[in-house]
């Protein structure tokens, strides 16, 4: 297997890293350009009543491209776009962000990115389809995609090391966790995430030396201020007060085997929550959320191809710091058991079997129950997926 350094890739890799192909459609005068695309067919088979049954199948086209100013000194820019089919179509500009690299003094660059964190949880973002959990939430500051980020990286130390990357992030009212403006529909029952806050982090990685291990840790923040008493008992809106979020990550990728682990830590000062108890959105002073993920791989060749086992555990749990609150509960528990198998560079199959261990009364099982039976007394939120899928990309 070859060295996976996702987070420590120089920029002009970086931006082409999406796909594991790509087809450069032009090399020429210092100018490159690469087209990347995927299409993949997948379905979800679980409980009809629980969110993301059913077809999860879509499409992602994108370029890269680099162009020689000087010597050491080039510009970049990547766009990608994805779409889904299925019920629940819809569509996404994934990445679209243009920069400048100055070589061993780092690069910067401005548009919709991954979040600094993401360099972070992606150690554990690895599952054939499931996982990630740690990135695409509300939860997290700067962890998922987010448009309006201004980023630099410096990948080798200003040419002291290759071993040791850093990056600093700021979202210009960018980023997509809690810390935004909120508003809860009472009659849908749904709690919706409006404009979001200005947000600063960081991540620092090392990769240690020539064994296969690295390490790295990131700390992220939003800069909202405290909210006031808000009333919910009808569609009304708050602005919920500051989220930081810390995380750290050790992953080991040498000899076929792939090890990972990922901690994180979020915590909400003076903000909104959902009471499943109470069936609502309610005020909360301080909410600590902490999550575990831990991956294992390995990869086998085959006389036709190449296939890697996954094994997984996912936790996350909310707590309420305040005393007179319920306690804790799980927002996602579960065991992945899956597969790749990669007929070429081209094409793959993969299967996933995730055992949810999510109690009925946690949040994740409501989070996780389709809008239009929450109100009832089902509970499909608790129940097991199996994702089978085809993916073909270049």
């Amino acid at each position: 297997m070859k060295r996976t350094l996702l987070a420590v890739a120089i920029p002009a890799l970086l931006v082409a890293g999406a796909a594991n192909a790509s087809i450069e459609v032009w090399n020429k005068d210092g100018n490159k350009l690469e087209v990347n695309g995927r299409v993949k067919a997948m379905n979800h088979i679980t409980d009809r009543n629980q969110v993301g049954e059913g077809d999860r199948s879509n499409g992602r086209i994108g370029f890269t491209g680099n162009t020689q100013i000087a010597e050491g000194f080039t510009g970049y820019g990547r766009f990608e776009y994805e779409t889904f089919t299925g019920d629940n179509a819809d569509n996404e500009t994934r990445y679209a962000f243009a920069g400048l690299n100055f070589g061993d003094f780092g690069s910067i660059d401005y548009g919709r990115n991954d979040g600094v964190l993401k360099a972070i949880t992606a150690y554990t973002d690895v599952l054939p389809e499931f996982g990630g959990d740690a990135a695409n939430n509300d939860w997290n500051v700067l962890s998922a995609r987010t448009k309006a980020v201004l980023t630099y990286r410096n990948n080798n130390f200003f040419g002291l090391t290759d071993d040791v990357s850093f990056a600093l992030q700021y979202a210009d009212d960018g980023d997509n966790s809690l810390s935004g403006d909120h508003s809860f529909d009472t009659t849908n029952q749904s709690f919706n995430i409006g404009k979001s806050r200005e947000a600063f982090g960081a991540t620092v990685q090392w990769n240690i030396f020539d064994t296969g291990l690295t390490a790295g840790a990131g700390y992220a923040q939003s800069t909202g201020k405290k909210s006031k008493n808000i009333v919910l008992e009808e569609s009304t809106s708050g602005k919920p007060g500051k989220i930081s979020t810390w995380a750290a990550g050790l992953k080991y990728d040498n000899y076929n085997l792939y090890l990972a682990a990922n901690y994180f830590q979020s915590k909400l000062k003076d903000g909104l929550y959902f009471d499943v108890e109470e069936g609502k959105i309610d005020s909360i002073s301080d909410l600590k959320i902490k999550g575990i993920e831990l991956v294992a791989q390995y990869g086998i060749d085959l006389e036709v191809g190449r296939i890697i086992p996954s094994l997984a555990y996912v936790q996350h749990k909310v707590k309420d710091e305040d005393p007179e609150a319920s306690g804790s509960s799980y927002l996602t528990k579960y065991v992945s058991l899956g597969a790749t198998y990669e007929f070429n560079k081209n094409i793959s199959a993969i299967v996933e079997y995730k055992f949810n261990l999510l109690d009925k009364d946690d949040d994740g099982a409501y989070n996780n129950t389709a809008k239009n039976v929450r109100e009832s007394n089902t509970k499909a939120g608790t129940k097991d997926v199996l994702g089978i899928g085809l993916i073909y990309q270049f």
